[in-house]
This record gives structure tokens, C-alpha cells and sequence, in this order.
């Protein structure tokens, strides 16, 4: 698929691992939590375990709020390697979040996508709090922000997307979602048909075998020339 017709009024983003730099931002704070239990514990291993917990806390009802979620991730996987959990844990996670920066090359791109009068907007699976320090970081360009907690509901639910476009006052033509998630994002896209853009950043994530995004492009400072392809960069 490539993208083809109208032009989209605003462009949505995921943003940890799209516009932020998730991966690394969370082995870091992984490392700063363990390596204050002791002894030889595998980050990788450690970490995967906690997304495992943290998608099924998600999915769960009533909706929790991403802090409490992370914080219960973070318990249970301590739990199943044995560790001691203290709640300085969760508020060293959750504060770490915040904090993470941007790729480098997403301030600029996304001032170029600004500059070509697109409306920008993030929707993510967070709280209003631990989101406002990453996108004070995004040069001023983000025009909404629309969170899971706003929503009361976790991608791929289609309930956060159609939140989302409620707010914004648009219908899923009226946009392009980029994103770096295939089994959130993109499996909303397959549920719910809107054009995608996928960031493959090399992470190891995979798109779903079953439904291909209109594009993919390795980093966001590719989407311009997307766009321009498509015939929509004139403002």
C-alpha cells in the first residue's frame, strides 16, 4: 500500500518509540531499579516479563491509570525473579518516563511537517503527568495530546482512538497515524482501517503478518518526502 487520498488534516503519532526514545529510556531506569537489589539479573529478560504484565494489567477492568500499572508490572515481575518491590521503585520508573528525550531527529521533522500546516497530535498509552515532560521536549510543535487516561482506555482498544478523534473533531480520513508499535497501533489499523505510517526503527518488532502499513520508513525525518510524494506538503 502506498498513501493515497485526502489529504490528512492532522497527523497523530505514537509516542514512546515513535517520537521518544522509549527502549533505551527504559533500560536505563530498569538498570538504576536492579541494580539496587543485587545480584546478576538479566534487563532483557527482566524486561520482557514487565511488558508481559504491564499489556495484561492494561486490558484488564476497571481502567487503572499507566502509574498504577506500571507500578503493579513492576511488583509482580520483581515478585517472579524474587525481588524485594518498594513503591521507590514505581516513582523511579514513572519519573524516568518523563524524562526520556526524543530521537534526534524528531524536533525538526516534526517542525517541517508544522511548517507544512499539518496539525500534530500524540495518542498514547500514559497519564497527562508523565506524558508533559516528554512532550515539553518536542519544540512547541504538538498541537493535542491525547492519553489512555483521558480515554480510559489502552491501545489497540478502539476506544481510545475513537476518543481521540472525537476530541480532535475529525474522522479517521481526515488523518495519518505514525507509529512504531505493531501490535498496538497497528493493530488498531487492521481493526479499524486508517492509514499508517510505520516507524521500523530496528527495534525487532515485526509488523503483523496479516495487515501492512501504507508505508515504512526507518525514521521520522522520512515522512516529509513521503508526504511531498503524495502531493500533500503544498500548504
Amino acid at each position: 500500500m502506498t498513501l493515497t487520498g485526502p489529504k490528512p488534516t492532522w497527523l497523530t503519532f505514537d509516542c514512546y518509540g515513535t517520537l521518544i526514545q522509549w527502549d533505551e529510556g527504559l533500560l536505563a531506569a530498569m538498570d538504576r531499579i536492579l541494580s539496587a537489589k543485587g545480584g546478576d539479573i538479566d534487563q532483557k529478560a527482566f524486561i520482557a516479563v514487565y511488558d508481559s504484565h504491564e499489556h495484561a494489567l492494561e486490558d484488564e477492568r476497571p481502567h487503572r491509570t499507566f502509574a498504577e500499572v506500571s507500578a503493579l508490572a513492576l511488583e509482580r515481575s520483581m515478585a517472579e525473579f524474587g525481588l524485594p518491590f518498594e513503591v521507590a521503585d514505581a516513582e523511579i520508573l514513572t519519573s524516568s518516563i518523563g524524562k526520556m528525550p526524543p530521537f534526534p531527529e524528531v524536533v525538526a521533522s516534526l517542525g517541517k511537517l508544522k511548517d507544512a500546516g499539518f496539525r500534530l497530535a500524540i495518542i498514547s498509552n500514559t497519564d497527562d503527568a508523565i506524558i508533559a515532560g516528554n512532550v515539553a521536549q518536542l519544540g512547541g510543535h504538538i498541537d493535542r495530546v491525547i492519553t489512555a487516561e483521558q480515554a480510559g482506555a489502552y491501545k489497540p482498544s478502539s476506544q481510545i482512538f475513537h476518543h481521540a478523534w472525537k476530541s480532535l473533531g475529525l474522522s479517521m480520513e481526515d488523518l495519518v497515524h505514525i507509529c512504531a508499535s505493531p501490535h498496538l497501533d497497528l493493530a488498531a489499523a487492521r481493526e479499524l482501517g486508517f492509514r499508517t505510517v510505520w516507524i521500523d526503527r530496528g527495534t525487532g518488532r515485526k509488523p503483523l503478518a496479516d495487515y501492512h502499513p501504507n508505508e515504512i520508513v526507518p525514521t521520522l525525518d522520512k515522512v516529509p518526502a513521503l508526504l511531498a510524494a503524495a502531493g500533500w506538503m503544498e500548504r
